[in-house]
């Protein structure tokens, strides 16, 4: 191997490829948009700059601390669903059964369609006069009329939104969890069988604790994909009733574009991307204490 001066220059020009595609499509655009936050930055008239005047503003503005609120509890709400159902399905279909297989099939089918169509489909779903949500509950009697699933009471929304998302995305994680317990050792496995080890008692004392990483890092990137949840709840609420399901991210669409506040558009997208920090920091910490 070589360690020389001709080495690190091989292996820089290795990582020059990720290091330019970092740099264009993640620095410059976050440097940017800090730079975008410190202004009155609108389409129609040239950028002034406020310093801090936008920031401000966000800490005052109660309609984005509801959204935020909104935003964290369904996160909360969202992410323990998908992660112990992606974990049950993937210790039920962890062996490499024909049976099993089809079934990781059938639930990772959803992953690959867009989120658009997806909410999209759900929102046909769940129509008051054409969906087949309110079809079946009044043929099988357990509604008389049909349900107005979406728009008109929050948490009915809710209802209707997180299981079109848990549909959606549980076989992200599911895929991912199975890796991971195929990844035990069989051995491991098999040795605290013979000891007399419960299938409750293998799952949470042996395969849990080996697959805690991976285990944290879905949960990450849950607890990401939740706080920049826009596209179901745009589709299929468009933040109604009264602006009660605008997340975070749709409120910072509404201030950006339609109002064109690029400005404070980009301050509050400041915030929710320092919030994200804190979850990658936080879920860092968990993952470097799972080694010790």
């Amino acid at each position: 191997m070589r360690h020389g001066p001709r080495g690190r220059l091989v292996g820089f020009a290795y990582l020059a490829p990720a290091l330019l595609f970092v740099l264009a499509f993640t620095a410059y655009p976050l440097v940017q948009m800090a730079w975008m936050s410190l202004h009155n930055w609108s389409l129609l008239s040239p950028p002034r700059f406020v310093g801090l005047a936008n920031y401000e503003r966000a800490f005052n503005d109660t309609q984005f601390w509801v959204s935020f609120r909104f935003t964290l509890l369904y996160t909360v709400l969202i992410t323990p669903v998908l992660i112990i159902g992606g974990y049950a399905l993937a210790l039920l279909t962890a062996q490499n059964t024909v049976l099993r297989r089809v079934t990781r099939t059938v639930v990772f089918i959803p992953v690959v369609i867009g989120l658009g169509v997806s909410s999209l489909l759900w929102y046909w779903l769940f129509s008051t006069d054409f969906g087949l949500v309110n079809r079946a509950l009044t043929d099988l009697g357990i509604a008389d009329e049909p349900v107005l699933w979406l728009g008109v009471d929050a948490g009915v929304s809710n209802f209707a939104i997180s299981a079109s998302v848990v549909w959606k995305v549980i076989g992200f994680g599911m895929i991912l969890f199975v890796a991971a317990i195929q990844a035990v050792p069989s051995d491991v496995v098999e040795a605290a069988l013979v000891d007399g080890a419960s299938h409750r008692q293998r799952v949470t004392r042996v395969i849990l604790p080996l697959t805690l990483r991976t285990v944290l890092l879905v949960t990450l990137v849950s607890v990401i994909g939740s706080l920049l949840a826009f596209d179901q709840f745009y589709i299929m609420t468009a933040g109604q009733p009264g602006n009660e399901t605008a997340t975070s991210v749709f409120y910072i669409y509404l201030n950006s574009f339609p109002y064109l506040k690029l400005g404070y558009g980009a301050a509050l997208s400041m915030i929710l991307a320092f919030t994200i920090l804190v979850f990658t920091v936080i879920q860092l910490l968990l993952t470097r204490r799972s080694h010790q």
